[in-house]
């Protein structure tokens, strides 16, 4: 049901910057553990001290009443003169207005910035799909920039013929374009122990959707002859120094995997793979192997060193779960989020992004009282499989405090679950798969904080 907007409340933007090079200091110790944890809990409590003195962003300006707005009742100079002359640019850039939305690091989280994570700024996004730019990074060593006439793919084990492929052999092919999310393994990962970091970018920035374009990996099984009866899974292999290897099974690389080499609309940039990367839809980003040189067919997985000491799951029990590559129906609300304030009660549009490893989003409910209730929200087309789906509800602030969360269900029946629902099975020493329900509690002062509902 809708709200009639008799007041519409002013929204302070996040500080995108919040972590800024004062608080860039690596913690020496491998894996996010509670000190990791914890100094980034620090770093949250500076960013929040500075958000409630004010430091970071002043309040905007309110509309001006009574005699009029002078920004619009004169004619301002830049109507008054010549603009810049075409082409100036030979490819195009955001205005000087938007500079600060960048993708960020963030500390402590790996001991050298050549392995390391750039958040997308969630928070400053329209929409369903990804600028270019603003794609979020995960490296193991360091991303390079490959002449693509001097790059080679090649399909070599269980097939009737090995062939090597140049880039134009690839370009010539049968293509495909579609819209799909790429989500590392360890978004979220933060949050797991407790509270760590304030916004959005930061929780959950490891998180893209871009629509790629490239030749069906079942297009170059089928072209070289792939041997039906024997094969049970396929090798991926990335051309970078961290040598990424990553097994994936037969099946799932004879339906939607794409060898690609397009990112909406213009070649993959170089941190996103150029000049080739695969594109395995609905599994954890390091499965989408970037600068791709080679597939080979195999009969059983290979556990190589990222499946058999990376990328598994530690369980309560001690025990790890291996080969558990598959994102889970998952949703966040990026407006209003952490770092954010609410300037003014009344009317305001909560917004946010959800998505499944298992297909399309079938449901988004968000709730204001940290779980009592639930409002069904509206979910903006397209809606496709594996791919993000952006979601409104409207809502009216009072002035109180108040929680918001989002819970999405998948075409499965899949529920998005609690954070101690999550804990229950999985414990808090994991890093990887945490897809609980993200909460964002707002004061009566309408500053909007990071915080946890069991």
């Amino acid at each position: 049901m809708s709200i009639q907007i008799k007041k519409s409340g002013l929204l302070r933007k996040a500080p995108e910057n919040f972590l800024d090079a004062p608080l860039r200091q690596a913690i020496t110790e491998q894996g996010l553990n509670d000190e990791r944890r914890g100094f980034l809990r620090k770093s949250f409590a500076a960013a929040t001290a500075a958000l409630a003195s004010g430091a970071v962003l002043a309040k905007p300006s309110a509309p001006v009443e009574g005699d009029g707005d002078p920004l619009i009742l004169n004619l301002q100079d830049h109507a008054k003169s010549l603009g810049n002359p075409v082409v100036m640019q030979g490819y195009g850039q955001p205005s000087k207005f938007e500079s600060n939305l960048q993708r960020r690091q963030s500390p402590g989280l790996t001991r050298v910035p050549q392995a390391s994570v750039s958040f997308a700024p969630l928070q400053g996004f329209f929409g369903i799909i990804t600028p270019n730019g603003l794609h979020f990074e995960r490296h193991h060593q360091g991303w390079i920039d490959i002449d693509p006439a001097q790059h080679r793919f090649m399909i070599n084990g269980l097939v009737r013929e090995a062939k090597v492929y140049t880039m134009d052999d690839l370009m010539r092919l049968p293509s495909v374009s579609r819209m799909h999310f790429i989500e590392c393994g360890a978004n979220s990962a933060t949050e797991w122990g407790n509270v760590a970091v304030p916004t959005v970018q930061y929780t959950h920035g490891m998180l893209s959707c871009c629509e790629y374009t490239g030749v069906p990996l079942s297009v170059l099984l089928d072209d070289c002859g792939i041997d039906r009866k024997k094969a049970k899974f396929v090798l991926a292999e990335g051309g970078d120094g961290s040598a990424m290897t990553r097994t994936i099974d037969i099946a799932r690389a004879m339906d939607d995997v794409i060898v690609a080499y397009a990112m909406n609309g213009e070649m993959l940039r170089p941190e996103n793979g150029y000049p080739l990367r695969l594109v395995v839809p609905g599994v954890q980003g390091v499965s989408w192997v970037k600068w791709l040189r080679r597939i080979e067919v195999g009969d059983q997985p290979w556990a190589t060193k990222d499946e058999a000491v990376h990328y598994i799951d530690l369980q309560p029990s001690g025990l790890h779960r291996q080969y558990t590559s598959v994102q889970e129906c998952k949703s966040v609300i990026t407006t209003p989020s952490g770092g954010q304030m609410l300037l003014e009660k009344g009317f305001h549009n909560v917004t946010g992004l959800a998505w499944s490893g298992r297909g399309k989003v079938k449901r988004v409910d968000v709730s204001a009282d940290g779980g009592r209730s639930w409002r069904t929200a509206r979910l903006e087309g397209p809606v496709l499989g594996k791919c993000l789906t952006r979601f409104n509800i409207d809502w009216s602030w009072d002035g109180g405090p108040a929680i918001l969360q989002s819970r999405a269900i998948d075409e499965t029946g899949y529920v998005q679950p609690k954070i101690n629902q999550l804990r229950e099975v999985r414990g808090t020493k994991s890093i990887y798969h945490n897809n609980a329900i993200q909460s964002w509690k707002i004061n009566e002062d309408g500053e909007v904080s990071n915080v946890q509902v069991a």
